[in-house]
């Protein structure tokens, strides 16, 4: 006798000719979440061994500064599993860190927490697809198509959703840096024609505009530490042009470099720059205006033709249906 028919009958008998199939289903993915922490184990490395030592050693006279550091590195608990969690090839990780950097993410473990989320919200969607296509149909018993896609489509929009996510900030991220560069540019022209050196206007720029432009008031802080770290000047705004991704910005740091390089007066090339941000401002402005027409050409006929034809062709239709009737 097979010592499984009971459970395949039982199985039967609960969720209908698909239940064996459905039982087999379930216990995959026991066994996938079951080995998922077994794989993800990360074995202890000598140098953390010896970087753990020469902490407990040193914590007696640790810096409140050096202290938090240290309890930012314990809290990071993905640590050990960085290994499944970030690209391993380095173009790929510098992509994926140039994505999140982009989106207004700048800690160093968030590609990891961006993987992270997929693999949280794919697996937990594809469980909760999974219960509500077994429990949730009541009598009814659902076709194989519908079991597939009740399954995988929750998976794939939990493993899409942060995709989606950090692609919405990014793209408001960038808005919102190219609506306030032209103003940046402007107090930035303001600055250095009234004294002040390229630094001191990049400090007053990263301060006026944080109310407004919180994004660039960021990058050009940015920039203003880097500076007084001691960085030099063009490769930090190499570096930020490279982190924002904006033709404006790396048009504007090319001319800060050209000036800087050749020896030409700031003010003059920041007054050429700044007039012609505020003309391709007023030229974006005038695009979208342009674009308003056409976009209400849809709703108009939608909503403002039907009305007016039934206004007008309505009672005529109504007088010869009324006549064919009387007629007959």
């Amino acid at each position: 006798m097979n010592p499984l028919a009971p459970i395949s009958a039982m199985l039967t008998a609960q969720f209908g000719e698909l239940g064996p199939m459905v039982g087999l289903l379930g216990l995959a993915l026991a066994l996938i979440v079951g080995a998922v922490p077994m794989l993800l184990k990360k074995q202890p490395e000598p140098f953390d061994k010896l970087k753990a030592l020469r902490q407990a050693v040193e914590k007696q006279g640790a810096s409140p500064e050096r202290a938090k550091l240290r309890a930012a590195d314990k809290a990071d608990k993905l640590e050990k599993f960085a290994s499944f969690l970030e690209p391993q090839n380095a173009e790929e990780m510098t992509a994926a860190r140039m994505k999140m950097v982009r989106a207004g993410y700048k800690n160093k473990n968030s590609v990891r927490m961006f993987h992270f989320s997929q693999m949280v919200l794919g697996i937990s969607l594809l469980i909760i697809g999974m219960i509500y296509t077994m429990f949730g149909n009541g009598t009814a018993e659902p076709t194989t198509s519908a079991m597939v896609m009740q399954t995988l489509i929750p998976g794939a929009a939990g493993y899409y959703l942060p995709i989606y996510w950090v692609n919405k900030r990014a793209k408001a991220r960038e808005k919102e840096i190219v609506s306030g560069f032209p103003d940046a540019l402007d107090l930035m022209l303001v600055c250095v024609e009234a004294g002040q050196s390229l630094d001191q206007s990049i400090n007053r720029i990263a301060k006026e505009s944080r109310a407004g432009y919180p994004a660039l008031a960021d990058e050009f802080d940015m920039v203003a530490q880097e500076v007084k770290a001691g960085k030099e000047r063009s490769r930090v705004l190499k570096d930020m042009s490279e982190r924002v991704g904006i033709p404006d910005i790396s048009s504007f740091v090319t001319t800060l470099v050209q000036s800087a390089t050749f020896g030409t007066s700031m003010s003059d090339a920041l007054r050429v720059y700044s007039a012609e941000m505020r003309d391709k401002r007023v030229m974006r402005a005038e695009e979208l205006a342009n674009k308003l027409p056409t976009k209400l050409t849809l709703g108009t006929m939608l909503f403002t033709l039907p009305p007016l034809l039934i206004i007008l062709i309505g009672p005529a239709v109504q007088g010869i249906a009324t006549g064919l009737g009387g007629g007959g």
